[in-house]
């Protein structure tokens, strides 16, 4: 065993010792620690098998790079294929590796490396195509893969999504991230910085860096408090920024919410501004059986000691192409590890970064051929790039740095253009396509002083303030010679380790004609599945560079997709329970609601709103058959407020709304409202409401709550594609409007009561008119306009004086014995009055003939949306489906839907059932149906047909309480 923990140092809780298992074996370790870094100091080398020919791993990098060693969480924790390097150590924690039976010590499915030739990329699309492909395809499936979905219950709680608006969204919480924060933060923006480590200062807090002649972990801190203190700034960690969409609409997955209910959280955050302080991540070099256990990234190494106070082995090598590899080997020799070399691929080494690592044995212009080892490695063979004899140099760990790769794996999402910066042999960003802008290492700077500056001027930029003095620090320059593989490697070369891509893949893969990026990538599965080309995906680019003899520009990059890192079904879909995957939408007065008892629904578009107010000991019949009676009789008051709502401003809009409208709309005078109806393209009703002129210019519709995203988006589509050159302005206004409508035969009483600074009589404000003034000293818009078939003024009111109002409504009805009213009494008043439904009798298969409204369809416009379709269909069949009133003889419910027959038999279906309640008016149940030819057959009866009976109904006019409108015109 290797490996071992450093008597100081690091970043871990040594009071905390925290007992696990790992592949049945019990180790320990503290708390901050990661699985990988407990396992390194307990000297586990052997930690996976490789997806494909089940060679031993280990563990190679220190983050979500991680391309070796994926586990399966047990226990409480159940999850598969999480990279070893982000699970954080807890007390209990049980995981086990993935893919490989029965241990990863003694695969069976290692006999698969004896036959590696004859499995080269690709070879399952021409092996198995003879009887038929699916036949093997379950084998190949389980014989080369990752862990099985988890079968155990995980822990208790739920995942979560939230939605919100920011001025700048950053990505990264390294040094760039934060100044950038700090600075924006400072200047009063909204902000919300995100990163995916556990801890904020990124490459920081793994490096011996300083800072203003102070640790760079001191300025991280004092960073981290100030904008802790920022009531303008959201800071998540544990929080990866995994997609990027349309319009900078972004996807946070936050895997320690601080909750204990909370396993996950999702947000959806629209960001005016983004700033991508992704950081980079060091690619590997590609020599033979770079994959052996004790072969590490350089910085994961770096990490290790300077994080976890581990030092994963006692003899090292370290073979690199570039600078940042010699202060690794700065804190190896610091931490007591004994370097035997380093083996520089450059002629040249800078005298700087030589200083740095005192004595220690530089075998320039050399290369590693090969690993030596099977389980662990043992040693190296090192070779000068010009050739001659190999020596072999023994060893317990291998250090290797190919370089560094800006992580521009959001920046390509977002439709940014990237470049090939031949300086830094890695592709930068270029163009953005979006309002988004990389700093710091995501955009090329390396250096630390370059990655401050950045992040404080375009934070400076952004905020429109001068720059602010900028930290200075002590990095070493950075310097490459790119080396995309070594040609005399020998052994398997591999490009991508996790998905087991080889040098020779490649080549293949070039020689049967996929010689674009693009095919090369899928041919050979390189840069697939969770890497995402994190590692591997630049040297699979210069490796078909060097073979087809160009640049590595004009190979081009692959497709960066997201998720960037694995995220969980739960986190992405949340739940639908509570208010959690589409937030609710509440009205000012939600809470008295609750304060009153009532039974809470869920509306159309997420609104809560009450179903009804059942006193103590009431039943859901009677609390309904009381408030419609109140109605009926006295007074009752409900909430209107979820509405749809729009103001449409210009000169246009009279004739656009003629256009979308049957009937017509322009005539209206200021002051007046009208009903009418939209209908679809296809001649079916798409929704009905009452418009209202406010002033030549300006107008406001009112739509069922339902569909007033669906009305939106059909009117801005036709002001958009048909009539861009209409001088019509739609603004969505439902939230800035709350409505109480005081309703019932002694609404007026009320209304009188509350002290209005206009005349409410028949005369002054008759039916389908409204004004503008005060009531109860609240500026308001009272409109006449029923629902209920009741004398009705709606007050509207802005949501700030909601709550008011409502209070001073049934304090000026108490006299009077006003209800509060909820929607289950609403239905009742329009099935008794015949008014029409979406979802009920407007059920996608009827037009306004068919519902009694052809006065609505006006005979004197040239055209309007749905005309022509309606004529066309009426013009095809003589049976519709008309609408009309039912009275069940003998009175009894009748369930909605059920189907309609005429005549006592089981015949054809000729209509249904839309509606059927029991009227405190009629005193019986009563009901609406959809009806063939219904219009011509009032009198005659018709049969109800239910599963275990025969119901009589008698057909009527659709209208059971006031057929002439008279107590609505009152």
């Amino acid at each position: 065993m290797t490996g071992k923990r450093l008597p100081n140092g690091g970043q871990i809780e040594r009071a905390k010792v925290f007992s696990f298992e790992f592949n049945g074996r019990k180790y320990s370790g503290f708390a901050g620690d990661t699985l990988a870094s407990a396992l390194l100091a307990n000297g586990v080398r052997l930690t996976a098998r490789s997806f494909k020919y089940h060679r031993p791993r280990g563990i190679v990098g220190s983050g979500f790079e991680e391309p070796s060693t994926m586990v399966e969480l047990l226990g409480d924790d159940a999850s598969a294929n999480r990279p070893v390097t982000v699970v954080a150590l807890r007390d209990g924690l049980r995981a086990k590796s993935v893919n490989c039976w029965p241990s990863a010590s003694f695969d069976i499915g290692a006999l698969t490396q004896v036959i590696s030739r004859f499995i080269p990329a690709g070879f399952y699309y021409k092996t198995f195509k003879w009887p038929n492909w699916h036949l093997f395809e379950p084998w190949i499936r389980r014989a080369a893969g990752l862990a099985s979905a988890p079968r155990s219950q995980p822990k208790q709680g739920h995942f979560e999504n939230r939605f919100v608006h920011t001025d700048v969204l950053i990505a990264g919480a390294g040094p760039a991230g934060l100044i950038s924060a700090l600075i924006l933060g400072r200047a009063g923006l909204r902000v919300m910085i995100c990163d995916e480590s556990a801890a904020a200062g990124g490459s920081l807090l793994n490096r011996q860096l300083e800072i203003n002649a102070q640790p760079a972990t001191v300025w991280v801190d004092k960073t981290v408090a100030e904008l802790a203190a920022m009531p303008n700034v959201t800071h998540l960690q544990n929080a990866t920024v995994w997609a990027y969409r349309e319009h900078n609409y972004l996807m946070v997955n936050e895997r320690e919410p601080g909750s204990a209910n909370i396993l996950e959280r999702n947000w959806r955050v629209r960001a005016c501004k983004v700033i991508c302080a992704t950081g980079a991540i060091e690619r590997s070099l590609v020599f033979g059986n770079n994959d052996t256990p004790g072969v590490m990234l350089s910085s994961a190494v770096q990490t290790y000691i300077n994080r976890y106070a581990v030092l994963p082995g006692k003899r090292a090598i370290v073979f690199t192409n570039n600078n940042s590899a010699y202060s690794v080997v700065a804190d190896l020799v610091s931490a007591g590890m004994n370097v035997a070399a380093i083996v520089d691929s450059r002629i040249n080494v800078p005298k700087s970064v030589q200083d740095l690592v005192g004595d220690v044995n530089i075998l320039s212009n050399h290369v590693v051929l090969k690993s030596l080892g099977y389980r662990s490695v043992r040693g190296v063979k090192v070779q000068a790039n010009d050739g001659g004899p190999s020596q072999t140099i023994s060893c317990d760990l291998l250090l290797h740095s190919g370089g560094w790769n800006p992580a521009v794996h959001l920046w390509s999402q977002s439709r940014g253009s990237l470049k090939f910066d031949d300086k830094l042999a890695a592709f930068i960003p270029n163009e953005p396509a979006q309002s988004t802008v990389s700093v710091g290492a995501a955009s090329g700077q390396f250096e630390l002083t370059d990655a401050l500056r950045t992040g404080a001027e375009t934070a400076a930029s952004i905020a429109g303030i001068p720059i602010s003095d900028i930290p200075n620090s002590n990095d070493t320059p950075y310097a490459i010679t790119p080396l995309w593989c070594v040609k005399a490697a020998r052994g398997k070369a591999f490009l991508d380790i996790q998905n087991d891509v080889t040098v020779d893949d490649v080549h293949l893969a070039l020689r049967e004609g996929y010689d674009n990026v693009e095919h090369v990538k899928r041919y050979t599965t390189g840069g697939m599945g969770i890497d995402q080309g994190k590692i591997g995906n630049i040297n699979i680019i210069g490796t078909v560079a060097l073979a087809k003899g160009l640049p590595a520009n004009e190979i081009g990059t692959t497709t960066f997709r997201s998720p960037y890192t694995p995220v969980s079904f739960g986190a992405i879909s949340g739940i639908r329970e509570g208010s959690v995957t589409l937030p609710y939408r509440h009205t000012p007065i939600t809470a008295w609601n609750h304060a009153k008892g009532a039974f809470m629904y869920e509306s159309g578009a997420r609104w809560r709103r009450p179903g009804y107010f059942p006193n103590e000991g009431e039943k859901f019949q009677d609390a309904v058959n009381r408030e419609c009676f109140a109605v009926r009789n006295g007074v009752g008051v409900y909430d209107g407020s979820p509405l749809g709502t729009f103001e449409l401003k210009g000169r246009d809009v009279g004739r656009f709304l003629d256009y979308i409208y049957t009937n017509i709309m322009s005539t209206l005078i200021p002051g007046k409202a009208r009903y009418g109806l939209m209908l679809s393209d296809d001649g079916l009703i798409l929704d009905d409401g009452v418009v209202l002129r406010l002033s030549e210019h300006r107008w406001i519709v009112s739509t069922s709550t339902g569909h007033a995203d669906a009305m939106n988006s059909h009117m801005e589509e036709l002001l958009q594609t048909e009539f861009s050159d209409w001088n019509v302005f739609v603004t969505t206004v439902t939230s800035q409007w709350n409505n109480a409508t005081i309703c019932g035969p002694k609404a007026r009483d009320v209304i009188e009561a509350l002290s209005p600074n206009f005349d409410t009589s028949r005369d002054a404000l008759p039916f389908m008119s409204f004004v503008d003034g005060e009531i109860a000293g609240l500026p308001t818009r009272v409109v006449r306009v029923s629902y209920t078939g009741e004398l009705s003024y709606e007050i509207n009111v802005a949501p700030r004086h909601m709550h008011a109002l409502w209070d001073k409504v049934l304090s000026a009805g108490e006299h009077v014995g006003i209800v509060p009213v909820g929607s289950e009494a609403s239905h009742v008043l329009r099935v008794e009055k015949g008014f029409l439904s979406l979802g009920h009798e407007v059920d996608g298969t009827v037009d306004p003939y068919d519902l009694g409204m052809g006065w609505a369809m006006s005979k004197k416009k040239q055209d309007y949306v749905g005309k022509h379709a309606v004529n066309l269909r009426r013009a095809g069949t003589t049976n519709r489906r008309e609408l009309v009133g039912v009275i069940p003889e003998p009175d009894r419910m009748i369930p909605e839907g059920a189907p309609l027959t005429l005549g006592g038999e089981r015949k054809a279906t000729e209509g249904l059932i839309t509606a059927c309640v029991w009227s405190v008016v009629n005193h019986r149940w009563v009901g609406l149906a959809l009806l063939e030819n219904g219009k011509s057959r009032h009198g005659e009866t018709a049969h109800v047909r239910l599963k275990d009976s025969i119901v009589p109904v008698k057909i009527t006019p659709p209208v059971h309480y006031d057929p002439d409108g008279e107590r609505l015109r009152s």
